[in-house]
């Protein structure tokens, strides 16, 4: 073949159409020149996601990465979301996960409490930092580091060394150890053998029936109360109402009527009593009424004497004479 000219310029468009689909691939394809929706996440760590990684939803790739950046002190992740079917919404979380160990790394977003509204171009998810391999696998480092410490220290002590105390403790406390255990062998066996007030508790009933007469016995006394205390509701309700004595008496006008004129009358006979009109009053203001009966009685007094004198038949004789 020639080496001319327009065999170089087949050769450089040849080259140049190859790297043209290399980079397609790196970045996604054919994803690139699809319309999708645009999502955000603010990350502290990316943990070495790059443009082009997948954007998954329940492991189905819905999308890839179409741009990292700093936003002040985070990173900002732009996402390209291609699935049509894919419902992405504002309560949704980003998350970034790996496949592996040494997998690649890939942005996904969760399913969300479904309350939210379906996300817009330019919504930004909440992100969900997962712990960094690295620090965990350092932690796991110092564990391990300090399990393997805790174990050398037992390898270089006598065992006999650790547990003499503890036996030798075993050894001076097993008389007063094997008398408690004696006594709580013979409370259980005076237990089960239905002896003390343990025993009565647990195996006689007439404690039970004793309390569940007290509760029955108390239930009724309730009742009663309910009963009187109702009782005297619907007293108090006809007193309230007017009804029988007691209601009439407090509601109606007619008693506190009569009651004023009686104790009118009474006050204008007081009047008048001590005025001296009538009979009571002068019997109780006129002195010469008093001093009549009083001298009645001094004559009545003699009369009473001079018979006394004269005797019977002279008595007789008198009632005589006065009658013939």
């Amino acid at each position: 073949m020639k080496n001319t000219l327009e065999t170089r310029l087949g050769l450089f468009f040849a080259l140049a159409l190859i790297a043209a689909v290399m980079i397609l691939e790196t970045l996604g394809g054919r994803e690139v020149f699809k319309s999708g929706l645009e999502l955000t996440a603010r990350f502290s760590n990316v943990a070495e996601l790059k443009v082009g990684d997948t954007v998954k939803m329940a492991g189905v790739q819905i999308g890839r990465v179409k741009r990292i950046q700093f936003d002040r002190d985070k990173i900002l992740v732009t996402m390209k979301v291609t699935d049509p079917k894919a419902e992405v919404r504002t309560d949704c979380q980003a998350t970034i996960k790996f496949t592996g160990l040494m997998g690649q790394n890939y942005v996904a977003i969760d399913f969300g409490s479904g309350k939210g509204s379906p996300a817009t171009p330019g919504t930004m998810l909440a992100a969900y930092e997962q712990p960094d391999f690295s620090v965990l696998m350092t932690k796991l480092d110092n564990v391990a580091g300090g399990i393997k410490k805790i174990t050398d220290n037992f390898s270089d002590a006598n065992l006999n060394d650790i547990l003499l105390p503890f036996t030798d403790f075993l050894k001076e406390s097993k008389p007063h150890l094997m008398g408690i255990l004696s006594n709580a062998h013979g409370v259980s066996d005076a237990i089960a053998a239905k002896q003390g007030t343990a025993g009565m508790l647990i195996y006689d009933d007439r404690l039970y029936n004793s309390a569940l007469s007290a509760v029955t016995n108390l239930n009724e006394t309730a009742a009663e109360v309910r009963g009187a205390v109702d009782q005297a509701k619907g007293l108090v309700a006809d007193v309230s109402a007017g009804k029988g004595t007691v209601g009439k008496l407090l509601k109606e006008d007619t008693v506190h009527t009569e009651l004023s004129a009686a104790m009118t009358n009474l006050k204008e006979i007081l009047q008048k009593i001590n005025q001296g009109q009538g009979s009571v009053g002068r019997l109780v203001n006129d002195a010469s009424l008093f001093n009549n009966a009083k001298m009645t009685l001094q004559k009545l007094d003699k009369a009473t004497e001079g018979l006394e004198d004269q005797g019977p038949l002279s008595v007789i004789g008198i009632m005589a004479n006065s009658l013939f």
